[in-house]
């Protein structure tokens, strides 16, 4: 059965959401700015790539390319990332990224402040399964920050 042919049935279904449909024909290209010694940002990445997404990486620190987009650095992270026209600061998760590109909100993009315990690349065997809340945020054109998804 051709592709399209079992994406329908699977949309007829309701088995296979309308962003999985829209994301399943992409592969968008995410370039990350970091420290070459930073293993947590090299998770992130790893999980990026397993999700689809094309990734290049820069090993020259993240500080240049924060202030370059836009980011204040109270809302930095350890990696900056641009994906599209987006901005994407921090442990940012997948599905929030996705959803993102699908959505187009009129901002600069998302951030994860600081580097919480659970979040996507903050999550291997030596944080021995913890999990600290956090919440993604949408930075408006302004600067301005609300909650774009709450992780508890």
């Amino acid at each position: 059965m051709p592709t399209m042919m079992k994406r329908r049935k699977l949309l007829i279904a309701g088995l296979l959401t309308p962003v999985a449909s829209a994301w399943a024909s992409e592969r968008p290209l995410v370039e990350v700015w970091k420290d070459p010694n930073c293993g947590c940002c090299k998770e992130w990445i790893a999980i990026l790539v397993a999700a689809g997404f094309e990734v290049r990486p820069y090993d020259v620190g993240n500080n240049a390319a924060r202030a370059r987009m836009g980011i204040a650095p109270s809302l930095g992270s350890c990696h900056t990332a641009r994906v599209g026209n987006y901005a994407i600061e921090g442990h940012v998760p997948v599905q929030e990224i996705k959803r993102l590109l699908l959505e187009k909100p009129d901002a600069i993009g998302l951030t994860v402040p600081g580097m919480p315990v659970g979040s996507p690349g903050m999550d291997g065997p030596a944080y021995k399964g913890r999990r600290d809340p956090f919440d993604v945020l949408l930075i408006a054109k302004n600067g301005s920050t609300q909650v774009y998804q709450s992780y508890r």
